[in-house]
This record gives structure tokens, C-alpha cells and sequence, in this order.
């Protein structure tokens, strides 16, 4: 059998612009989280995501992400997973930046319209409830002029005293 070539397309990915808006506030996730914690903002290469965290004028987290060409699921679309792993991040950093140690229990995504990729978007979150170790958080990934790609609602469950010392014996 002969070998068969294989090309691979180089994409060339200009600078994206992702400030955030007059009266946000810079969020640090690596302080709160540290940097292996972080799936889908921890992406090195820059293909993938591209992100920036901040706090709005209510104090609710918000991201700004691009969508890269890796990305991609229906053709010149983000994957449907890609949303949801971006959703999984963001919602459970909320919780996170509202001072309760959690990990994502149940995550629910309704997807709205395609979302094109190498688009930044903007992820809206608010805290809904803290029952015992239940946190409710909702999120919405929007355009930038508001129409909504996915919304997401996510059930955390905070970590006990004994799985938080565990895990920092790990």
C-alpha cells in the first residue's frame, strides 16, 4: 500500500477584541480557581477559545469568548459541545466568584440559533438560589447585540469540608 498525503489547513487567527464594557470590573479566575482548573479557558494555543472574565456593575460574572476555528461542529458553526463545555465553565466559576465552592452536578442547555464561529459572544450569569449545598446558577451566551445563542442553567453542589481537604491532598 502506497501512503496517502495528508494536508492539514493552517488558519490564521488575527488579534480579537475582548473588553469588556465601560463600568466592569477585570475578574481574576486563575486567583480563585487556579490555572489547571480551567477546561476551557486554560486553552494555550489560542485556536480553541479565547476568553476574559469580569465582574458588571451588579457584581455578576461575565465572560467574553471568541470561538475559534477549532471549535467548529455544523460547518463555519460552533459545536454544540463546545457551547455547553464553555456554559460549564462559566456558570460554575460564578459560583465559584460568589464564594461557594462547588463542582457542577447537573447541567441543562437549551440551544437557540448557531452560533458562527470565530464570533465573540458574551455569557451572562446570576446566582438564582444557595439551598443547603444546592447553588443555582443560570447563564445565557448572547451575541454581542443581545440575540441569544444558549442558555444554560446549572446545579452545583457544594464540596464538603472532607472533600476539599482531600482534594488538596491529591
Amino acid at each position: 500500500m502506497g501512503s496517502i498525503p495528508i494536508f492539514l489547513l493552517e488558519v490564521v487567527v488575527t488579534e480579537v477584541d475582548l473588553q469588556g464594557e465601560a463600568g466592569w470590573e477585570f475578574f481574576d479566575a486563575p486567583a480563585l480557581v487556579g490555572e489547571t482548573l480551567r477546561f476551557v479557558s486554560g486553552d494555550r494555543t489560542g485556536d480553541r477559545f479565547r476568553m476574559k472574565y469580569f465582574r458588571d456593575q451588579e457584581t455578576n460574572l461575565v465572560a467574553r469568548i471568541w470561538f475559534g476555528p477549532v471549535t467548529e461542529g455544523p460547518p463555519g458553526h460552533a459545536h454544540g459541545g463546545s457551547i455547553a463545555a464553555v456554559l460549564d465553565e462559566v456558570l460554575g466559576l460564578a459560583a465559584w466568584a460568589a464564594g461557594h465552592q462547588i463542582v457542577v452536578g447537573n447541567l441543562n442547555v437549551s440551544f437557540r440559533q448557531l452560533l458562527p464561529i470565530q464570533t465573540v459572544v458574551q455569557v451572562n450569569t446570576k446566582l438564582i438560589s444557595v439551598q443547603g449545598r444546592k447553588v443555582l446558577v443560570h447563564g445565557e451566551v448572547c451575541a454581542l447585540d443581545g440575540s441569544v445563542y444558549a442558555a444554560g442553567e446549572c446545579l452545583c453542589i457544594k464540596l464538603t469540608k472532607e472533600q476539599l481537604a482531600s482534594s488538596k491532598n491529591t
